[in-house]
C-alpha cells in the first residue's frame, strides 16, 4: 500500500459550515461565501464544523447572544433565556480535541458569531448595554487549544493583502507541521519559542497596512 507522502497530503483548513452554503443557521439558511468556496477552495480540503448544529440545537432553532461580561461571558438563549453555556463549552473541548487528528493548517470562523467569532462579537451587559469585544466560546477554545494555527473571518478574506496573508501563513503552517513530524526542528522549547515568532512574523504584512 503506497505511503502519502507530506506534498501529496491535502491541505486541510477548518471553516463554519454555512460558509459551504451548508443550511445549518439558526434560521434554516446558509452564509455560504464565494470568495471562499472558488478562490481559496481551489487550494485546501475544507473541514466544515457548526458548533450549534453538532450540539443538536436543531434547524431551525432559537436565536441565542453572549451576555454578562469579558472574559467570561455566558451564552443563552434570547427568548427563552436557557442557559447553553456549560454544554457548548463541553462541546467545544471535545470538539478540538477531534480536530487535533484532523491534521488542520488553518480555519475561518464566521464573524459575530457567539459560538465562532473570531473577535468584536457582540456582548449583552445590564440595562441593554451591548460591548463588541467578545469571542465565540467555540472560536476561543480552538484558538486556546492550538495558538499558533492561522485563523481568520470569512469577511476580512474580501480583502486581498488580509487573503494573501492569510493564505502564506497557512501554507507556513503547514511546512512548519511537515518538518516537525519529520524531526527537522530543534528541542521542544526552542521549537516551541521559534513556531510562535515564525507565526506572528508572519501577520506583519497584514498590521503594517493596517488591515488589523
Amino acid at each position: 500500500m503506497k505511503t502519502e507522502t507530506a506534498a501529496e497530503r491535502p491541505i486541510r483548513v477548518g471553516i463554519s459550515s454555512c460558509l459551504l452554503g451548508l443550511e445549518v443557521r439558526y434560521d434554516g439558511g446558509h452564509k455560504r461565501d464565494r470568495t471562499l468556496t472558488e478562490i481559496l477552495g481551489r487550494f485546501v480540503q475544507w473541514v466544515p464544523v457548526c458548533p450549534e448544529f453538532e450540539l443538536g440545537l436543531g434547524v431551525p432553532r432559537e436565536p441565542h447572544r453572549l451576555e454578562g461580561k469579558n472574559p467570561d461571558p455566558r451564552v443563552v438563549f434570547r427568548a427563552s433565556r436557557r442557559e447553553l453555556t456549560v454544554a457548548m463549552r463541553s462541546w467545544s473541548a471535545r470538539q478540538a480535541s477531534v480536530l487535533e487528528v484532523e491534521d488542520l493548517s488553518g480555519y475561518v470562523f464566521k464573524k459575530d458569531s457567539p459560538s465562532c467569532g473570531m473577535e468584536r462579537v457582540k456582548v449583552y451587559g445590564e440595562r441593554g448595554a451591548v460591548r463588541k469585544e467578545g469571542v465565540g466560546l467555540f472560536a476561543r477554545e480552538l484558538m486556546r487549544r492550538f495558538p499558533l494555527l492561522p485563523v481568520e473571518e470569512e469577511g476580512r478574506l474580501d480583502d486581498p493583502s488580509l487573503r494573501k496573508n492569510f493564505i502564506g501563513r497557512v501554507f507556513a503552517y503547514r511546512r512548519y507541521r511537515d518538518l516537525l513530524a519529520a524531526g527537522k526542528l530543534p528541542a521542544r522549547p526552542l521549537r516551541e519559542r521559534y513556531g510562535a515568532l515564525f507565526m506572528e512574523a508572519l501577520k506583519i504584512q497584514a498590521k503594517a497596512r493596517k488591515h488589523v
